[in-house]
């Protein structure tokens, strides 16, 4: 080829004319000979070797050639004897768990790259990654065994609680997910997801109410369900009047709605409205997030991204306050060398984000505390409430918008309190070995309390009991007097053996609040047998509805990770194996 007719270090040449020259207009791939304009940009051309080619355009095709022939060798060098079918088979098994459990998409098996380190690692140098419909087969394979495992283990649950909420993804496609919790009889919590379901119906409260039916019918458990967390939406609450079982709104939602109440338009919305200008321009602008990092590094301070409060993501407003505040220095030095009408907050407006730093961290803290799903959180409702309400009490240094952020929220998360489901949170904190002294409950509301748990026990035994067998000879009035007299004295005995049970209960000192009342009553759910089918029910319950919205963040990530439109069961099948 003529000096002068190359492109790109020779992978294209312009094309030849029939009369010896060239059209410097087109250009010719010398790989697989597609003919391109050319108009003295190269970006098409590059797009094309990247693309359909691989190869690197800042190397000529000979020294491509030479490091391809560099990689077969190391390959052919790697090469042995070729894999049995049993290795084969746990190689694919592996790559499907690997997919499933790891968020990575099926495609991947398509990747030469990880065809290439299987070779290597296996000392095979023919070996084929398995295709992608059979990772699919064995993504199904797998669910269906895990789905086997955790189905016999809810068959075993004496009761289960739920959790539940709909989710629309990037796709505009609606799902419903559920996950499921309950106390084995080892005294150990387990939750795990059951379903996210493609729905197609709209979310009215009956269409909801059956939603949730169906979930329980589908694993066996419609007998065993004791409770339902949701959020605090309408169509939630009015669904779960057509269910046969207890509605916990999620405490959470209820709690981080009390903040947001609390800051409308309050003393603080200037200074958290200049806070958000602030962190935008750095957000916005790489060269000004560039200056403030370096701004850190001189100042030996630790070099980090601002954050941005987002409306709809808890505790970000505490978290973009904080941020700003470790890094006021570097702030006003970068802004001060910037042409812009943007401005710090100033030294007493600083002073102000300092308190609501102050108000808003024991909120963040109960949120937190009483969404994790690997201990026990219903029974810590109450207690946290009464913990933030103390916190929430006025004092004669507040300023005065300090005083009405707190009445503010007091008297908000009061009124959504009473919304909760408060007599089951109050047996709940009772059966809490940790919280049973009630402290956190008005003395006058303690009784009824624990007469609660009493008759809870006395229906307990009723459903318990067997009927007595009808027999077919008629029985003299001498001898139902005396069946009378006796079943009216062992109805009496009970209730005196239930009432002493419940005393005995209630004498038991309370263990130290960071100690796991799971482990307290596995060692004396012997002593408090009745009672301890009843904690089993109350403690397994969730306080929040926030594994539900930790599920719908793995969906979403899945999803949008695959590149691809996936079936509904596919996306159940990873989400379920994901979790």
């Amino acid at each position: 080829m003529e000096k002068g007719t190359e492109i790109l270090n020779g992978h294209f040449y312009f094309k030849p004319l029939t009369h010896g020259g060239v059209d410097r207009t087109k250009a010719i791939c010398n790989h697989c000979k597609a003919e391109f304009s050319y108009h003295r940009s190269t970006s098409s051309l590059k797009y094309h070797l990247n693309a359909m080619h691989t190869v690197d355009a800042s190397k000529s095709p000979t020294q491509t050639n030479t490091e391809g022939r560099l990689r077969q060798t190391t390959l052919d060098a790697a090469c042995g004897r070729t894999i049995d079918k049993q290795k084969k088979d746990k190689l694919t098994n592996a790559i499907a768990k690997w997919v499933a459990t790891n968020c990575r998409p099926i495609s991947i098996v398509e990747d030469v790259g990880l065809k290439n380190v299987i070779r290597i690692a296996t000392n095979d140098c023919t070996y084929e990654p398995p295709p992608r419909r059979t990772i699919a087969r064995k993504i199904h394979e797998l669910y269906e065994n895990e789905r086997t495992i955790k189905a016999t283990a809810l068959q075993r649950a004496p009761t289960v609680a739920l959790t539940g909420d709909y989710w629309t993804s990037l796709g505009n496609h609606n799902y419903l997910g559920v996950t499921v919790h309950y106390i084995d009889e080892q005294w150990e919590l387990h939750s795990h997801a059951l379903t996210v379901m493609k729905t197609q119906e709209r979310h009215f409260a009956e269409t909801c109410a059956e939603h949730f039916i169906h979930v329980a019918q589908q694993w066996d458990i419609s007998n065993k369900v004791s409770t339902l967390s949701t959020d605090s939406a309408r169509n939630m609450i009015a669904a779960a009047r057509h269910l046969p079982f207890e509605h916990v709104p999620c405490v959470a939602h209820s709690l981080q709605r009390s903040v947001t109440v609390s800051l409308h338009n309050s003393a603080f919305d200037n200074v958290l409205a200049k806070c958000r200008k602030v962190v935008g321009h750095f957000k916005h602008s790489p060269a000004s997030a560039a200056e403030l990092e370096q701004k850190q590094i001189e100042l030996g301070q630790k070099k980090e991204s601002l954050i941005q409060d987002i409306t709809t993501r808890w505790n970000s407003t505490l978290d973009m306050i904080k941020s700003v505040r470790r890094n006021e220095q570097p702030l006003r030095d970068v802004l001060t060398t910037h042409n812009t009408k943007i401005a710090m907050p100033t030294t007493a407006e600083m002073d102000k984000l300092q308190r609501l730093e102050m108000l808003l961290e024991p909120c963040r803290y109960v949120t937190e505390l009483l969404g994790g799903e690997k201990y026990v959180s219903c029974s810590v409702v109450l207690p946290a409430f009464c913990h933030l309400s103390r916190v929430m009490e006025s004092s004669d240094d507040d300023p005065a918008y300090v005083v009405k952020f707190k009445s503010t929220f007091r008297a908000d998360l009061e009124t959504r309190k009473e919304n909760a489901n408060i007599a089951y949170l109050k047996i709940a904190t009772a059966l809490d070995p940790r919280f049973k002294d009630l402290k956190c409950i008005p003395r006058a509301e303690r009784g009824e309390v624990w007469a609660s748990v009493t008759n809870l026990l006395k229906e307990q035994r009723v459903v318990a009991e067997e009927p007595v067998e009808a027999t077919t000879s008629k029985p003299s009035k001498r001898k139902f007097a005396l069946l009378a007299a006796s079943s009216e004295s062992d109805s009496e005995h009970e209730e005196d053996s239930i009432e002493n049970g419940v005393r005995r209960y209630r004498a038991e000192p309370t263990i130290s609040t960071e100690a796991c009342p799971l482990q307290w009553w596995s060692k004396h759910a012997g002593s408090h047998s009745r009672l301890a089918s009843i904690a089993q029910k109350y403690l397994a319950t969730p306080a929040t509805s926030v594994p539900c919205e930790r599920l719908f963040s793995l969906a979403g990530h899945i999803v949008q990770k695959k590149r691809v439109s996936l079936s509904s069961e596919n996306v159940n099948d990873l989400v379920c194996l994901s979790n």
